[in-house]
């Protein structure tokens, strides 16, 4: 039977958890998720999870930070003055919220603070530093 190889395009279920069981994420509800190995579609370490599996194979793999949305970053946490947030009055801690920078480029963060002039900010993936695991089934090689 085949297994999945680099450049093979591969549909998976996954059920994604944090250390200590939360659930983050999940495709069991819906349709598998789609991607080509080896083309940087997904975190390092799913792809390399699902490397060598064979249709209807499962694996569990753990993955840390380096492997998956990275560590966490000190520098991508700032504090903006408001006025920088137009349309936005009256932020709630942990809304996202989108960042443009001077050259146009398009930046999602999540409030962590505010005081009456400023809101901090953090531009890290909400799963950067956390080791994450996930239990996988590659449904199908297309």
């Amino acid at each position: 039977m085949p297994t999945a190889q680099q450049g093979d395009t591969v549909q998976v279920h996954y059920t994604g958890r944090l250390e200590d069981g939360t659930v983050f994420d999940s495709s069991r509800d819906r349709d598998p998720i789609e991607f080509t190995l080896g083309q940087d579609e997904v975190i390092p370490g799913f792809q390399q999870a699902v490397e060598g599996l064979s249709e209807g194979e499962t694996a569990s793999a753990r993955i840390p930070p380096e492997e998956g949305f990275g560590k966490r970053s000190d520098e991508l946490v700032m504090t903006v003055p408001r006025e920088q947030l137009p349309g936005v009055t009256d932020p709630s801690i942990g809304q996202k919220l989108e960042l443009t920078t001077g050259d146009g480029y398009k930046i999602p963060v999540r409030v962590t603070g505010k005081s009456d002039s400023t809101v901090q900010v953090d531009a890290n993936h909400p799963l950067a530093g956390r080791a994450l695991e996930f239990d996988l089934e590659l449904v199908k090689i297309v």
